[in-house]
């Protein structure tokens, strides 16, 4: 679970960001708060979607290194060993240093060291170009089929019609802008491994994935992203539309007058 603990702070603010801008947007797009067309839609999606990218970006990034560690230690290792067995003289040969944990912190601190703010905002422009598309599919696809769900359109749809309408939506979105996530997660990853190629911007990294690779590459892992994002959302919708947070708002002793 390398990753975890970061993942988990980004979570939270990540949808709770994107949720109430999405809302405010469509509030301020519509003209008496509820009918919006399919442009004005997409629009609150793709105003959510950058205002949750500029807050959550360095987490994003820090969460990529982190979960990126252990792929690069295990090939240090195999390149290690490999060396050992080809020495001629192996019975003087020092023991190996104890491996030492990445933590987020450590990267933290490399990187305003080295790189300042910006490098916690590094591949924000791939970020972006993932995150904005994503919020633009979800947000208004989510809207019509929960709709569907409504027996009248004052009233909120059952629990599990928006549960389902965030899985469907979510998942489309993701496997939708899955080969920008790939493009993404490779500029975001500090570290190489072995004969692995350096990208100088998006361009650069979606040709050399495109000639090396080939395009069944930016569909890789949209499967897993798919299954993760479906009850990601899901879970999130339903919490957001039963109000749970007023709720527990509400159980919060109130000043007097």
């Amino acid at each position: 679970y390398p990753g975890a603990a970061v993942n988990l702070t980004l979570v939270t603010p990540e949808k709770a960001i994107k949720l109430a801008a999405n809302d405010f947007f469509r509030h301020h797009l519509s003209k008496d708060g509820k009918k919006l067309t399919l442009l004005r839609e997409m629009l609150a999606g793709c105003g959510a979607g950058t205002c949750q990218v500029i807050v959550t970006t360095p987490m994003e990034m820090l969460k990529i290194q982190l979960q990126d560690a252990g792929r690069i230690a295990a090939q240090k290792k195999l390149m290690a060993a490999q060396a050992q067995l080809s020495s001629s003289s192996a019975v003087g040969a020092a023991e190996p240093a104890v491996e030492r944990r990445t933590t987020a912190t450590q990267i933290t601190r490399e990187l305003l060291r080295s790189k300042g703010i910006a490098g916690l905002y590094k591949g924000l422009g791939a970020t972006l170009l993932r995150d904005v598309p994503f919020s633009i599919v979800y947000f208004p696809l989510f809207a019509n089929l929960n709709k569907l769900g409504q027996k009248d359109p004052n009233v909120k749809a059952p629990f599990y019609v928006s549960f389902l309408s965030g899985c469907v939506a979510g998942s489309t979105a993701a496997v939708a802008v899955n080969p920008c996530d790939v493009i993404k997660t490779r500029l975001q990853s500090l570290q190489r491994g072995v004969n692995e190629d350096t990208y100088s911007g998006i361009l650069d990294c979606t040709k050399k994935i495109w000639q090396k690779e080939g395009p069944m590459a930016f569909l890789k892992g949209a499967y897993c992203r798919a299954l993760v994002i479906a009850p990601l959302f899901g879970i999130a919708q339903v919490v957001y539309f039963i109000g749970i947070a007023e709720f527990l708002l509400d159980m919060l002793p109130r000043r007097r007058a």
